[in-house]
């Protein structure tokens, strides 16, 4: 049984020295390959090159390049140079994470708004697949998304925590969903239990979003409370009972959607 975790934040400080033991333990855990998320041109930068240090053999690890809406005070013509030379990397597999936050508001909504458009453009021309952050704002967001639809390939909203309405409008858009850890949280997740059994094979991916939202449900706990691609496993517990699945078969389609969608080779 493999899985792929579509969203590992593997530059955050937490990992400092461990990334390459992290790997392994992942690995070993079946997560066969993962995607790491930039969330702003630096990390974007350092994403980059953790695939390129940890998997010499380009099987294993690859990465997003995009800035988040909390660094989107930031976005300048020049960014959009900077990014546009790391999407011509082959192991940086879509744009972002880039999208809309408006529960932090930590940039100012119409320059959310403005580095989303602009990054949205940028994958429509290189014709790259999207990885989305929403929070509080999925009425905004598929305002937008709307204008560029047809001329995306694909696009996912990443750790998806939202309600019945904007999950089917998301789905009517013909967009991925991405679940993570939240799921398993029995204090605010609960909510997707029903809901995650009406999204379409070939539309759902697994994430860990680690080092957050470690699997409340998880037994043993780390100690450092910090959460790995290795606990994956227990998202993929979850989902499959809440679709009624066996974990083979939600593994099996989630990992397919996910090598379709970021383009990834079969890994033997």
């Amino acid at each position: 049984m493999q899985l792929i975790d579509i969203g590992v934040n593997l530059t955050n400080s937490s990992f400092h020295d461990q990334q390459a033991a992290v790997v392994e333990r992942a690995v070993q855990a079946g997560v066969v390959q993962m995607v790491l998320t930039g969330t702003s041109l630096e990390v974007s930068e350092q994403a980059l090159e953790l695939c390129q240090q940890l998997d010499g053999g380009g099987q294993r690890l690859f990465s997003t390049a995009g800035v988040h809406p909390h660094d989107a005070s930031h976005w300048s013509g020049d960014s959009e140079r900077q990014l546009r030379q790391l999407l011509a990397q082959e192991r940086v597999k879509a744009v972002g994470e880039c999208g809309l936050d408006f529960n932090r508001d930590f940039s100012p909504r119409p320059l959310q708004e403005k580095a989303l458009e602009a990054q949205l453009a940028l994958a429509a021309e290189l014709r790259l697949p999207v990885f989305l952050h929403e929070r509080d704002a999925s009425e905004r967001l598929l305002a937008i998304l709307k204008h560029y639809r047809d001329q995306l390939p694909a696009a996912v909203v990443h750790c998806f925590t939202g309600e019945r309405e904007a999950l089917f409008a998301y789905l009517d858009l013909d967009l991925h969903i991405g679940i993570t850890g939240w799921i398993c949280d029995e204090r605010r997740g609960t909510h997707l239990h029903p809901l995650v059994g009406n999204i379409p094979e070939g539309r759902l991916m697994l994430e860990s979003d680690a080092p957050y939202l470690l699997p409340r449900s998880l037994r043993p706990k780390p100690k450092n409370g910090r959460n790995e691609p290795a606990y994956l496993p227990e998202v993929l517990r979850e989902v499959a009972l809440h679709r009624s699945e066996s974990a083979e078969h939600t593994a099996a389609h989630t990992s397919a959607c996910a090598r379709a969608f970021f383009g990834l080779p079969e890994v033997s």
